[in-house]
């Protein structure tokens, strides 16, 4: 998340103005140089803080009720049979579905703290709590939930990511059998390029829900359906796709750092317990006898 963060913060920006923002690299490259000549290298990092937590929280969620919703499938499928293909991805859906609704109020304010209103100033950027008290002004309790039907539609994208990577690296699995920390690399950007591309006009759409504010905010669609129909009809398709360039750079790095970083992690966990059953022989043969 750190080190991809100045790559969110062009990416939603580009995402939510509608009139300005030129297309291409070229333009994303030329609102990231904007942004640190008026607001300085700190301009690429509004509300880290709560992105940082916020994918702790996330990560934490999703995982848990992963593995919550995957035991109790076991448990009913009987021993001895593991789950299917189908089972996994529905298990997936579930926790994307709760993590989505027990964590969009943490990333409607990491977006308003992002996305500065029109006026504000630049080198300001509001803290989580005044982020906080400014929706709950705006728009009650509930303008912590927007964007929660964009953002539940979303969570196909983990499927189709994990999806993709698992295929990929049995097929890979099957040429050689070891597999580095740089095949790893590619797999997750590989599988994270393909589940941004699918569902990016679903980011656009939430985005721009999160951060609208007040009942006469143009940016304030009825539905996930109304916002396609006008960003089309005001912007054409390529509304749908602003700062995508900048997001699936953000998306496929962060996927590959992350299933990167993990394998050599768990690698490392895996060598320092050999290690440290080695030096206790007790703790050897009674792992060897659990084994």
């Amino acid at each position: 998340m750190i080190l991809t963060y100045p790559l969110t913060t062009v990416s939603m920006r580009a995402a939510v103005k509608k009139e300005g923002t030129k297309s291409g690299v070229s333009g994303q490259l030329e609102a990231a140089i904007r942004i640190i000549k008026e607001e300085g290298i700190q301009g690429l990092y509004p509300g880290v803080q709560s992105a940082i937590f916020g994918i702790a929280f996330t990560q934490y969620i999703y995982y848990y009720w992963y593995e919550f919703v995957k035991a109790t499938l076991e448990k009913a499928a009987g021993e001895g049979r593991g789950l299917t293909v189908t089972e996994n991805l529905m298990g997936s859906a579930v926790a994307g579905a709760v993590t989505a609704v027990l964590t969009n109020p943490i990333w409607v304010v990491n977006t308003r703290q992002v996305v500065k209103k029109d006026g504000a100033k630049t080198s300001e950027t509001s803290t989580f709590a005044q982020t906080v008290m400014t929706i709950m002004k705006s728009d009650g309790i509930l303008g912590f939930w927007k964007g929660i039907w964009p953002a539940l539609i979303l969570v196909i994208n983990p499927v189709i990511q994990y999806t993709v990577f698992e295929r990929l690296k049995e097929r890979l699995q099957r040429v050689r059998s070891n597999l580095t920390a740089f095949d790893f690399f590619i797999l997750g950007a590989i599988s994270k390029l393909a589940a941004t591309g699918i569902t990016y006009p679903y980011i656009v759409v939430k985005s721009r829900m999160q951060v609208a504010g007040g009942a006469d905010d143009s940016t304030r669609y009825k539905s996930v359906l109304d916002g396609f129909k006008r960003i089309i009809k005001e912007e054409g398709i390529k509304g749908l796709y602003k700062g995508i360039e900048s997001k699936i750079v953000q998306s496929v790095l962060t996927s590959a750092f992350l299933f990167a970083f993990k394998e050599e992690l768990v690698g490392s966990a895996i060598g320092l317990l050999v290690l440290l059953r080695l030096r206790d022989p007790v703790s050897a043969v009674k792992g060897a006898a659990s084994a």
